[in-house]
């Protein structure tokens, strides 16, 4: 089982993947609450050089409200993490599949749930 959907925007800077990516989440009712600069974090802390690698921690409001009065401690499992990465000819954007993630929940409502996430998440990626 794969827990990322992916896809390559070939000859696409990761800044430019990364304006597009907060866009189509944005269409898509997500807000990104955090974001780690990999790249700069590692060179910073352990003086590793590494191509661009970007996690943005993005959130639809409605659908965590909605997880989070089915499962009370589904917050340890968000917010849906997106990766953009630089790699030869292009950037990566890879998603989280919610449904992946939960699996480990017993529980139908909120897998429902993250079926509905990562559907969204889907189109997200596939705008961008």
């Amino acid at each position: 089982m794969s827990y990322t959907y992916d896809r390559l925007l070939s000859g696409v800077h990761i800044d430019d993947a990364d304006m597009r990516i907060r866009e189509a989440l944005k269409e898509r009712g997500f807000g990104v609450l955090t974001e780690i600069d990999v790249k700069e974090t590692m060179k910073n802390k352990i003086g590793v050089d590494m191509d661009g690698y970007r996690i943005l921690g993005a959130c639809n409001p409605n659908m965590a409200n909605q997880a989070l009065g089915i499962e009370a401690r589904i917050g340890a499992m968000l917010p849906c993490n997106v990766i953009l990465r630089s790699l030869e000819g292009g950037t990566e954007i890879s998603a989280v599949d919610p449904v992946a993630s939960m699996a480990a929940v017993d529980n139908r409502d909120l897998h429902a749930i993250a079926g509905e996430v990562r559907e969204m998440l889907i189109e997200a990626v596939e705008k961008a």
